[in-house]
């Protein structure tokens, strides 16, 4: 039996995935990359944004069509969407088998054998259940950097967010099991662990009575073998002193923080839910700055939300101009059923939110290559990615670059470079969001 496993969405649902073919695997299913020599075909789905949800949505009806005209023998659909409209999918999609939610991918293997079978099933624990997989995850991102997701679910509650109906509350995984799994990632070649969770500065309050985060970086940091630690996903209002503290004295943990602020003017911030204001996050993103000077900063943005005036908008424009964020994103508002965003009165227009994201970017664009340029004549540890043999070089990221989301660096080298391999560049030239170099020996 041949199985394509499809996933879609954010690292934390591809870290779901590898956790089912870690399952799959130990049952001696052959995976398979061709839809048409699949027999089985599982998608892990997501629906966090609209877009995704129709991205979801298509994907399946696709594989749906092929199902009818192939030989395939079983559709499985998994992962956030199959959570949210389990009963959507049944009455809808006929041409899928089994249905598995967001904590009930354990049992991947017996529902394949079901759907095998010609057995209609479904997989579905409850949301407080935080699973555990077999400890054998497949690492899909080219064995040398990796996820570690550190948490389930979230407690926030934002008004615009349908995550704790589809991912439970806020569950921190045992240290020991992240230790554990984090130790075999780097036994397996990994070097750079990039932390993921819905929240991850909130990790291990529920388990220990108190933020964790920084005790479990110090163990990251004594695993062999691991060079860069990558944190993703800090809400701004939980970063710590003793955070901060970590970070700047632990070598291998990046000088990078993902912090999603999601807007900057206090009438946005308190209707969609978020527990900071303008001054409190200029207040963290400066210390953040003067404790750790050559810290990279990225953002997440929502632009249009339920509300959101011309007054709000150049509040956030100027405060993307004054904090310069290293890296930023800027999404449309999705009105998502069942939050309380989407019955909010003063919806706006579709043409005005892109017209606002534009405006972001744009300006967005002339800070980051300002900041590309100022990486000019730097010497930087560089984790190269492939190689582009046509032009001669090799794709890499320094510690400035989360895995696709940010910029590249393109190296020229005369000696034989591999991927996963850690090198130090000159940086020499500066292009838009990207930059070029030369490797050197050693940093001085």
């Amino acid at each position: 039996m041949k199985i394509l496993f499809i996933s879609l969405g954010c690292d934390k649902n591809l870290v779901d995935s590898e956790v089912m073919l870690g399952i799959i695997r130990e049952k001696n299913y052959e995976i398979t990359n061709d839809e048409k020599e699949a027999d089985i075909i599982i998608i892990n789905t997501c629906c966090f944004i609209n877009d995704a949800k129709e991205e979801s949505i298509e994907m399946i009806l696709e594989m749906a069509e092929l199902k009818k005209n192939a030989n395939l023998k079983a559709l499985i659909v998994t992962g956030c969407l199959a959570q949210r409209y389990q009963s959507e999918i049944e009455d809808e999609i006929p041409e899928v088998d089994a249905i598995v939610g967001t904590t009930g991918y354990e049992r991947i293997g017996e529902i394949i054998d079901e759907a095998i079978a010609g057995k209609k099933s479904e997989s579905f624990a409850t949301l407080d259940y935080l699973p555990k997989g077999n400890g054998k995850r497949v690492n899909t991102t080219g064995g040398y950097y990796s996820y570690l997701k550190i948490a389930e679910g979230c407690d926030k509650h934002c008004t615009y967010c349908i995550i704790p109906s589809i991912r439970g509350n806020y569950r921190s995984v045992p240290m020991e099991q992240l230790l554990e799994e984090a130790t075999m990632l780097a036994m397996n070649g990994v070097k750079e662990l990039i932390l993921v969770a819905q929240e991850t500065t909130l990790y291990g309050a529920d388990l220990y009575g108190k933020k964790m985060l920084p005790a479990l970086l110090k163990e990251l940091c004594k695993i062999s073998g691991l060079e860069w630690i990558r944190i993703l996903y800090c809400y701004p209002e939980e970063i710590t002193d003793e955070l901060i503290q970590t970070i700047k004295e632990e070598d291998k943990i990046c000088n990078y923080l993902d912090i999603p602020i999601q807007h900057s003017s206090d009438a946005m911030l308190k209707r969609m839910g978020r527990r900071t204001s303008r001054a409190d996050l200029i207040r963290i993103i400066e210390n953040l700055r003067t404790e750790i000077p050559d810290i990279a900063l990225r953002t997440t943005l929502i632009t249009g939300f339920p509300g959101e005036s011309e007054k709000d908008q150049e509040e956030l424009l100027d405060f993307v101009n004054q904090m310069e964020f290293d890296r930023l994103g800027v999404f449309t508002y999705s009105p998502e059923d069942g939050t309380p965003a989407a019955m909010m009165e003063n919806q706006i227009e579709e043409e005005l939110k892109l017209q606002r994201q534009q405006e972001l970017m744009e300006l967005q664009q002339e800070i980051a290559f300002e900041k590309a340029e100022q990486m000019l004549a730097r010497k930087v540890r560089v984790m190269i990615e492939g190689k582009l043999p046509e032009d001669g070089v090799y794709i890499g990221r320094t510690y400035r670059d989360a895995p696709n989301v940010d910029g590249l660096i393109f190296v020229k080298s005369d000696k034989e470079l591999l991927s996963g391999d850690m090198v130090d560049v000159y940086v020499s030239e500066a292009k838009e969001y990207d930059l070029i170099g030369e490797r050197i020996e050693t940093i001085a």
